[in-house]
């Protein structure tokens, strides 16, 4: 069994322990590295915090570059490593089933592929479309060419449409259509969440963000991954915020006591191994 492979095999084995499989999002190598050295056992990458290292605004990057950015994190550990692939850009199905192609040549062991459209006006694709385009992104995940675990999102909660019933039957259409792991980003309601978790066969994942319920509870209705999105780049940036106005408005240098920290676990993060 080749590398890659081995690595989607391990990734879709985190999904059935006793607890959710925690998968933080880096957003560059180095990140990478400071999150498996604190124990996680999966990462994932995040298309906010990818489009932040260039100082652009989530949905501004493309495909070669965030393929390029996935392959700098699978390269930075041995863990596995899922994409956060949007909606595959592009429209049309055969675009997608290409950018899935594409992430098990780089070596990644999962992705995830959206149902947002991009288009202001039409949000959200239209369910048939929805679900051809996860179809295309399994035969292409679960083909010859190796062995991907592909996570499809539903992104009505993100952008206005708080319909759970049309949530859930996306869910299970996209879980007919072969995907691995399913997720509705932007739920908060723990009974929503549980109707997600029973209404589907396949692993859920929840992303964390204020007013969603604890790790413990999500653990308690069934959820099978927590992942934070880009929630950690956007908390080390308020970091920068904080130490940048302090040196400015005050003069002082309190930063240094969470610089410190960051320091100090960069070292043995980074640190050459011997021999």
């Amino acid at each position: 069994m080749g590398e890659q492979a081995e690595r989607a095999r391990l990734f879709e084995q985190l999904h059935h322990d006793r607890r959710p499989l925690l998968l933080p999002n880096p957003w560059d190598r180095g990140s990478a590295k400071l999150l498996a050295s604190l124990g996680f056992r999966a990462l994932a990458t995040t298309s906010s915090g990818s489009a932040a290292t260039l100082g652009a605004l989530d949905g501004a990057i493309g495909r070669e570059h965030a393929l390029a950015q996935a392959a700098e994190i699978v390269s930075a550990t041995d863990l596995p490593v899922s994409a956060d692939l949007e909606n595959g850009f592009a429209g049309d199905a055969e675009g997608v089933a290409r950018t899935v192609r594409a992430a098990i040549e780089v070596g990644l062991a999962g992705c995830s592929i959206e149902d947002f459209s991009g288009d202001p006006a039409a949000p959200i694709y239209e369910s048939a479309q929805a679900v051809e385009r996860v179809a295309a992104a399994a035969e292409a995940a679960h083909g010859s060419g190796g062995r991907l675990v592909l996570t499809a999102r539903a992104e009505n909660h993100l952008h206005g449409r708080a319909d759970l019933d049309d949530t859930i039957a996306r869910l299970q259409a996209y879980e007919r259509a072969g995907a691995d792991v399913l997720y509705a980003p932007g739920l908060t309601e723990l009974e929503d969440i549980r109707r997600v978790v029973d209404a589907v066969g396949v692993p859920v994942n929840v992303l964390a963000r204020p007013g969603v319920p604890s790790v413990d509870e999500l653990a308690s209705v069934g959820v099978a991954r927590v992942s934070v999105g880009g929630g950690f780049a956007f908390a080390a940036l308020g970091a920068l915020v904080e130490a940048g106005e302090e040196l400015r408005e005050r003069g002082t240098y309190g930063y240094w006591e969470h610089a410190k920290i960051g320091a100090a676990a960069a070292r043995r993060a980074f640190e050459r191994p011997s021999g």
